[in-house]
């Protein structure tokens, strides 16, 4: 049978009604289908990173973040952001950064709780809450923090201030800032001290040299805003290629809160003011993912260390 062109003409305009009509439908029904980003912004992700089983049998989840919008983004404690059982509330981050945070925060379960599910909520702006749980067992969601990695990458030791006590862990230490109280809007200078335990190969080239520390300081609570600045002591590192090789135009300045200390040891330190009064959790993020066995995708290694700063 042969088909007119008047005919498929015709068949093609009803798809295309058809079609327009379907959308329109579904904008009516539930318009967030077709937008790309809410009025409010896009929520920010909880994530689970895994678990970890602690030489005393305890078992610490890390937790970690994913904020798509291109700014900040702060949730307080509470109907928004809470854990569930309730006992484990109040160390998750209320600030989450724009992009992909790893390791943000941990929550430690007894031996005798391992099999309790620990859930962390979030609900952004008008966005559906957001669940994702603590779990324990699942191998291929275990962290290896326990043993050193092949080449000898450990996490990092660090303390508070110049000579505070170090520790290492994913939760490695909370404690209060050496000078409290601080003041609204007159910076304050956040140091932290800082050990690579590791120990390498130095017959291997790759080992020659200490491998460099990451440190990054991080607002985790707090009611205000916190602006960071450059410590003048802080080396800013240049790019190291000329300008006609195409790996030049992947370099990227850290930012303020950023630095790399030169190993095995060192400080740490940045310039922190503060907006508004009140209590804050300063966390810095100390890591040797310069080494061929340490990077936030294979989850190893780093500490995490909170100062707690109360601004008046």
């Amino acid at each position: 049978m042969r088909i007119s062109t008047k005919h498929i003409a015709a068949a093609l305009l009803a798809i295309v009604a058809s079609a327009a009509l379907t959308v329109q439908a579904q904008s009516t029904d539930n318009a967030r289908f077709l937008s790309l980003a809410p009025p409010g912004g896009l929520p920010v992700i909880p994530v689970m990173e895994g678990w970890t089983l602690n030489p005393d049998g305890t078992v610490s989840y890390s937790f970690g973040i994913i904020n798509r919008n291109d700014e900040a983004v702060d949730i307080p404690l509470g109907e928004g952001n809470y854990m569930d059982p309730a006992k484990f509330d109040g160390n998750q981050a209320t600030h989450f950064p724009a992009g992909r945070t790893v390791g943000a925060f941990t929550v430690t379960v007894a031996e005798s709780e391992r099999d309790i599910d620990v859930w962390w909520y979030l609900k952004t702006g008008e966005s559906e809450p957001l669940k994702v749980p603590g779990r324990y067992g699942s191998s291929a969601y275990e962290l290896d923090f326990i043993l050193p990695r092949p080449q000898g990458a450990m996490q990092p030791m660090v303390g508070i201030g110049e000579s505070g006590t170090q520790r290492a862990g994913l939760y490695a230490q909370v404690g209060d800032y050496p000078r409290n109280p601080a003041q609204v809007g007159i910076p304050l200078e956040l140091v932290v001290n800082i050990t690579d335990p590791a120990e390498r190969d130095t017959d291997d080239p790759r080992f020659e040299e200490a491998v460099p520390l990451g440190v990054e300081f991080e607002k985790h609570q707090g009611p205000g805003n916190v602006e960071f600045t450059r410590h003048p002591e802080t080396v800013v590192p240049e790019n190291p290629y000329a300008e006609d090789d195409p790996r030049f135009r992947f370099f990227r300045e850290p930012a303020a809160n950023q630095m790399q200390i030169d190993g095995p040891s060192g400080l740490g330190r940045v310039f922190a003011t503060f907006s508004a009064p009140g209590e804050y959790l300063i966390r810095t993020k100390v890591d040797v993912h310069r080494a061929p066995d340490s990077s936030d995708g294979d989850q190893c290694c780093w500490s995490n260390i909170f100062q707690r700063v109360i601004v008046e």
